[in-house]
């Protein structure tokens, strides 16, 4: 079972990053332009920064195909392709129409896990309504490689009702060890509706890879809830992967003012937003009825205060053999890259690496050669290649 910190537990979790916090000291700010590298020692690996590119405009995702080639998501609607060392500079054709408002746009990707038989890719992005709102989709798509193209778009998944405002379109998406595809969509601003079972904000969502409903999902059958509903309560949740050995789903979400949870998905699941939560109101007030209720789920790990999670990977690399099963978090509000050590489920201790080094860290996948691979977020943006040193 995972770890439920209570509130004994919170000055250990804070102490721990305190301590973290005073380490990072000792590797300081660096800023590089690309191909430039630098070595980085960490607690158990020293590691090389290499910065790949930084032609990207406010790249939010990423995902390798089988010959190791990248796409890339820019939150202003463009799709990039990254093959043999370079950034193709013609964005990828027919990628639908997005939202690129405060938050919104086009957000993230994920390839099929037999993209080589199917050249299936997925697409998460917030979709406009033509009247000044917008809420989550997702697409499935072909990626026409000699094209440099996507073909036979198809919707599988609409987050209605749609909201207004540029918050919170969460939007995560990661294929589980059972081969169906997880979804997370945020509660638009709109807290009362991740407790609502009949809309698909502030959820995680299951669904199959041609967009049709496992039948195994836990409100299947219910008139008073959607089907595709896995898990509720979330607020924003912008990191997820599945376990390497379990192939279970793993994703941390935005708290208010403090508050970011690492969480398991279980079926059927309350995460308790806005009901419980270790943050605050943003003026400093208590928010929801405390951090505990019952038949509401308590994190495996937060975060107080916030350090605005984005992106996440649990390391199963042969590179890093030290941080296997470790899980990696990028982080917009202190520009770092956060590294939980796990043991049974448990966080037991959180090294914080390069802080102020690269910005804000929107994105962290594991490659195929075993090294991580970092988005920041800018106009600027850049991808960045952490591996062993020569």
């Amino acid at each position: 079972m995972p770890h439920r910190p209570t509130r004994s537990a919170a000055p250990r979790i804070r102490a721990a990053l305190g301590a973290a916090v005073a380490a990072l000291a000792v590797l300081g700010p660096w800023s590089a332009p690309p191909a430039a590298a630098r070595t980085v020692e960490s607690e158990q690996h020293a590691f090389t920064v290499t910065v790949l590119t930084d032609q990207l405009s406010y790249p939010w995702g990423l995902t390798f195909l089988p010959d190791g080639a990248a796409l890339i998501t820019e939150r202003t609607g463009a799709l990039r392709l990254w093959a043999d060392g370079a950034l193709d500079p013609r964005p990828i054709a027919n990628v639908p129409e997005v939202w690129s408002t405060g938050q919104g746009g086009l957000l993230d990707v994920v390839a099929h896990p037999a993209f080589a038989e199917t050249g299936w890719i997925y697409l998460s992005f917030s979709h406009p309504d033509g009247r000044g709102a917008a809420h989550t989709r997702v697409v499935r798509a072909v990626f026409d490689r000699a094209a440099h193209a996507l073909r036979d778009v198809t919707v599988i998944v609409d987050a209605v009702p749609v909201g207004r405002g540029g918050r919170h379109f969460g939007s995560r998406l990661a294929f589980g060890g059972d081969g169906t595809l997880y979804v997370t969509t945020g509660e638009r601003g709109d807290r009362p509706r991740a407790q609502d079972l009949t809309d698909l904000a502030g959820k995680l969502l299951r669904l199959n890879p041609d967009g049709s409903v496992p039948e195994d999902n836990p409100f299947v059958g219910r008139d008073d809830a959607r089907p595709e509903i896995y898990a509720y309560g979330t607020r924003n949740a912008q990191g997820m992967d599945a376990h390497p050995d379990t192939g279970v789903i793993w994703f941390h979400e935005h708290g208010p003012r403090g508050g970011d949870e690492l969480n398991v998905a279980e079926a059927g699941a309350n995460y308790g937003w806005p009901v419980i939560t270790y943050g605050m109101n943003y003026n400093g007030t208590p928010m929801g009825e405390g951090t505990h209720k019952p038949g509401m789920e308590q994190p495996v790990y937060y975060w107080d205060p916030s350090i605005a999670p984005s992106g996440m990977t649990i390391y199963d690399g042969d590179a890093f053999p030290d941080w296997r099963g470790d899980v990696f978090v990028g982080a917009l509000k202190y520009r770092l890259l956060a590294r939980l050590e796990m043991e049974d489920g448990e966080v037991i201790a959180e090294e914080r690496l390069l802080k102020d080094a690269l910005g804000r860290i929107r994105a962290v996948e594991v490659g195929p050669d075993g090294a991580l691979y970092l988005l920041t977020d800018a106009a600027d943006g850049r991808l960045v290649r952490l591996a062993p040193p020569d």
